[in-house]
Formats: C-alpha cells, structure tokens, sequence
C-alpha cells in the first residue's frame, strides 16, 4: 500500500522539531481564515482578554438582548405573539454551539479539534481534498446565513415601520427605534452564526473521514497486505469514535431542541384564537428554517459518512470474491476451456458495465468508489483465501460508522426519527384540531 505522504500546503510546512509544533495553531498556515472568522465571531479564547471579550458578547447578543427585546419591546401579544419560541429557541441554540465549540477548542485546539495534526499521515488525494473542502467551509457558512439575516432585516424594518408603539428611551422616536432595530439584527446574525458554525465544522471534519473512507477503498485494487488493510480500517473506526463522542451531546441536545422548538410552535399556531399571518409569524418561520437546516446538515453529513463506511464491506466482500476467481483460474487443474469461457463472461460484463456508466454522471462516479457495482481484477493472488476470508468477516461484524451513545446513525435512524417526528405532530394536532 505504498502511497506518496506529503503535508498539507507544502509552502506551510511546520517546523520539525516538536511534533506539538503541529497540533497548535500559528498566523500564516491554512487555518488562518478560519481564525479570522472565530475571532470576529468572538469565538476565540486562547487568551485571557479574549476568553472574557467572548463571554461577555456571548452574553449580551445571545442573553441579554434576547431578554431585552421580549419584556420591554413585545408590547402586548397582539404585536409579537410568538416572541417567546423564536428567542428561546435561537437563544438555546447560541448558547448550545457555543458551549460546544469553546469547550472543545480550549481542549484539544483548532488543529487537533480538525484532524489537521494527523494529515500529514494521509496520501495526497486526502490532503489536497482536505484543503480545498476547508476552503469551502467559511463559503458556505455565509451561504447558510446571508439568506436568513437578510429576510430579519427586511422583517425588522418592515416591523418597526408598521406604527407600532415606540418607547422613546433615548428621547428620540426614531434614535431609539434604530438602536433597538440595529441591537436585535445583531443579536439575530450572532446567534445564528453560532449555531450555523458548528454544523458546518461538523460536516467539515465527516468529508474528511469521507476522503479517508474513498482513499482506504483503493486497497483493494492494489497488492495490499491483509494486515496493513485491518490496521488502516482500525484507524478510521478510531477517529470514527472520536468524532461521535465529541459531538454526541450536541446532535442529541440539537435534536431535542429542534423538535421541542416546533411542536411549541405547532401548538401555539392551532390555538383556537392564535391569529396567523406573515407578520405575526414571518420571525418564527425564519427561526425555525434555521435551527432545521443545521440540524439536517448535521445528519446528513454523519448518515453519508456511516453508509460509506458501511459499504467497505460489500467492496471487500467483491474483492474477496474476484481474487478467488482469480485464483481459481490460475490452478493448473482448471480445464482452459472453463478458464477461457469466464474470461469471455467478465469481458462481456465489463463492457456492458462501462456501457451502462458512460451516460451518468460525475457525482455517481464518485460514489461508485464505495459501493462497488463494477468488476475489478484485484492483484491478491499472494493473499491466501482464510485471510481474505478472515477480513471480510471482520467487516462485516465491526463496521464503522457515526454512533449516539451506541446508536449508529445511518439512514435506518433517520428514517426512525422521521418517524417519532411525525407521530408527535400527529398526536398535537389530533390533540388541538382534532385531526386523528
């Protein structure tokens, strides 16, 4: 399994005489962006004077605001009647990643939180993937919040401009309706980036098992040692761990805050008298479009990551299978008739497969590298047929995956939280409607 290891960003190369050199952070490696965006979100707590700049922010945007807006700018529950689940549930949020994401940079570091101290241990293809995926990350972190903080804004103008009651405390009218407004978009864009970030960190520290999982498939294609492929699979089952016992608590906690959050909101909405209109419920709906959409980043990147691992074992179970056919037609004992006759069956096989793929596309490509639907004529005519038969059986009693608390989280759990999702919005509305 001889495969080229070279560091991430070789113009970056970290100095060599400690390896804690490459666990901490420094100014001008490839994480340099992300620290940008952690200091100017007020994540940053390497030292003292930031630890408690981070604090305090963290409680004037996420508590104190919050608090603010509902007990002195809700007048009355005609003009904001659910004000109470939209600052509870962006505040639980905030205050849930936040918890997360600085008990675990203060821990393990940004580097170490990322995998990155263990990349140069990777082959290439991982590496330059790697990197160009962490490019992406802050990308699409502004593409998941942009969208929600500018609806806010035209909510919020729209809001205060509709001739609501004003409480002048700055003398001024329109001074303290601008103050309030410019407060409580802040108070909006931070919580939401909060919580945004660390789903897209998340999905970030999955693609790079995902590149490792796509990597550790191309073994077997290649004259690889039964030994060295269940110690490569024994590292990722590894780091498989790692990830779901640092994140655990926060898909979990997310997951009942999200499904408390909209039975709340469920509930509020089918009151006989609850009056529903863009208005009334435009911060509402945003609130929860939010909290779902990291949610789901989050599950979707942890099932992807559990199905790729998974399918290593029909890809060894079809290694296993070819290298004995392999093996079998190398035995002197096996009429050439019979030899020559499942040459001409894989032949024709072969083609009708490439037939077959020609016309899809990139992306079923690529996830054809786990999956496995193609033929391969593996070099494992060295490999006697009880270790390939021993690591196949290995496989497919120890496969890898994301797990909550035991739990694997493929696409069966999410199926299952589907379901218990939809039997509660069920039972609420047969509870207040009267449907049944």
């Amino acid at each position: 399994m001889a495969k080229s290891r070279e560091p991430l960003l070789q113009q970056q190369q970290p100095p060599k005489t400690s390896q804690l050199a490459r666990t901490l952070s420094r100014a001008d490696d490839e994480l340099v962006s992300f620290r940008s965006c952690l200091r100017w979100s007020c994540v940053d707590q390497t030292t003292t004077p930031r630890a408690l700049l981070s604090w305090s922010l963290f409680f004037l945007l996420a508590v104190a605001v919050p608090a603010v807006s509902h007990f002195v700018l809700s007048y009355s529950e005609r003009r904001r009647p659910y004000d109470s689940v939209v600052q509870l549930s962006l505040s639980a949020g905030a205050s849930l990643s936040f918890v997360c994401l600085s008990a675990s940079l203060r821990r393990y570091g940004l580097r170490r939180f990322l995998f990155l101290d263990k990349l140069q241990m990777e082959s290439r293809r991982v590496q330059v993937g790697y990197a160009a995926q962490l490019r992406r990350s802050l990308w699409m972190l502004a593409c998941c919040v942009l969208p929600s903080f500018l609806a806010e804004c035209g909510y919020k103008v729209w809001w205060y401009c509709s001739g609501a009651r004003r409480i002048p405390f700055l003398g001024n009218e329109i001074a303290s309706d601008s103050v309030a407004c410019a407060l409580e978009l802040a108070s909006w864009i931070y919580r939401t980036t909060m919580f945004f970030l660390v789903c897209v960190l998340f999905r970030l520290i999955c693609y790079l098992q995902i590149l490792r999982l796509q990597d550790f498939a191309m073994v077997f294609q290649e004259e690889s040692e039964v030994a060295a492929v269940l110690s490569e699979h024994l590292r990722i089952r590894r780091q498989l761990m790692v990830i779901s016992h640092r994140f655990r608590r926060f898909i979990v906690a997310g997951l009942v805050l999200v499904t408390a959050t909209q039975l709340a909101a469920l509930l509020l909405t089918t009151r006989s008298h609850a009056e529903v209109n863009l208005f009334n419920t435009g911060e509402m709906a945003l609130s929860s479009l939010g909290l779902v959409a990291g949610l789901l980043i989050c599950l979707r990147s942890a099932a992807k990551i559990t199905h790729k691992a998974q399918a290593l074992t029909s890809h060894a179970a079809k290694w296993h299978v070819c290298a004995t056919i392999e093996s079998f037609e190398a035995d002197p004992e096996t009429p050439c008739e019979a030899a020559a006759a499942s040459n001409r069956v894989f032949s024709v096989i072969d083609v009708e497969n490439q037939e077959e793929f020609d016309g899809e596309e990139a992306g079923d490509a690529e996830e054809d590298e786990l999956e496995g639907t193609k033929l391969v004529h593996p070099h494992a005519n060295t490999i006697c047929f009880q270790k390939r038969q021993a690591l196949v059986t290995y496989l497919e009693n120890n496969r890898a995956g994301i797990t909550i608390f035991g739990f694997v989280l493929d696409r069966g759990y999410l199926h299952m939280v589907f379901m218990i999702q939809l039997s509660l919005v069920l039972w609420l509305l047969g509870k207040t409607i009267g449907i049944s």
